[in-house]
């Protein structure tokens, strides 16, 4: 089956939750799985998962399922798991030495190359066996090694700037902490902004609305 041409963001955003479950599954030796099983496991319906996987070509087969170890290094494939994307974070603070020292960035292809402060207390501080170094090299060190994503734990006034500093070597793509909405639809410039407090109000809905049930 060939792969779709246009694939819903909603399809995208459930693929690391599928890599995270196959993982799980091939670590404790389940070879094979049906749609119908991973969905009890999930939380999905097995048409759902059947969906999801067909847009990128389809994996298993009628009545056998999926092979557990294949259909993980397929959606790590798709995921760009196989390749490593250097990234550069900016702010060295609570939530960016948080993310530094415990988010397995290789097995999410992510590999972190330079973090960036402008506090003296914190620069020249080994974080992640990192040295954290002046917001003033940004260019220079982006020049050595040139980032196609960074990572932002900056306050939120600090970000437009730092973003257009960011644009102008280059980098592709931004995960984003720093309350600032990155807008941008430049050509290949891809943001994730992420809100912890707007999952938190979320969670804060779903138990009002299920204290009234």
């Amino acid at each position: 089956m060939a792969k779709a041409d246009h694939i819903s963001m909603s399809v995208i955003r459930r693929l690391p939750r599928y890599y995270r479950f196959l993982y799980d599954l091939k670590e404790n030796g389940v070879v094979r799985i049906s749609s119908r099983e991973l969905s009890q496991r999930m939380g999905l319906t097995a048409s759902q998962i059947r969906q999801d996987l067909n847009c990128f070509g389809g994996f298993g087969q009628q009545g056998y399922g999926y092979m557990v170890s294949q259909l993980y290094d397929e959606i790590g494939h798709i995921l760009g798991m196989d390749r490593l994307s250097d990234t550069v974070l900016l702010g060295a603070g609570n939530m960016g030495r948080a993310i530094a020292n415990h988010m397995d960035f290789e097995s999410r292809g992510i590999r972190l190359t330079d973090i960036f402060d402008d506090s003296p207390q914190v620069i020249g501080q080994q974080i992640r066996g990192l040295t954290v170094r002046p917001i003033s090299e940004l260019e220079t060190a982006c020049q050595e090694h040139p980032p196609q994503v960074a990572i932002l734990c900056i306050p939120k006034e600090a970000a437009p700037s730092i973003v257009e500093r960011l644009l102008a070597v280059g980098v592709q793509g931004f995960w984003n902490f720093s309350h600032y909405d990155i807008l941008y639809e430049h050509p290949g410039v891809i943001v994730e902004n992420v809100h912890l407090g707007d999952s938190l109000m979320t969670l804060s809905y779903q138990l009002k609305t299920q204290r009234k049930m």
